[in-house]
């Protein structure tokens, strides 16, 4: 019986730590998003108005490929090969 205790215990302190830690988490996204300067302009979804035509998925994947090419995961060929994938036609 005191084994079963200490297990609901433990459950329930990692249950509590992990929402603990997803407040936080989308507390800071929420203070980071209400620190940000409204767009300027047209009030168009979310997209990068670089001028590029880049989203942040984008960019977030070519960040990755950087790493890992650094890391040398990647050969010169395949990093290139991928980033021309998501850039497209010049």
């Amino acid at each position: 019986m005191g084994r079963d205790r200490r297990q609901r215990r433990r459950r329930a302190a990692a249950l509590g730590g992990a929402a603990v830690a997803a407040k936080k988490h989308h507390d800071a996204k929420e203070a980071a998003r209400q620190e940000a300067p409204a767009p300027a302009g047209d009030d168009q979804p979310s997209q990068d108005r670089a001028g590029d035509g880049m989203t942040p998925e984008t960019l977030d994947e070519l960040k990755q490929l950087g790493e890992l090419h650094e890391q040398h995961v990647l050969t010169d060929a395949e990093f290139e090969s991928q980033k021309a994938k998501l850039l497209g036609p010049a």
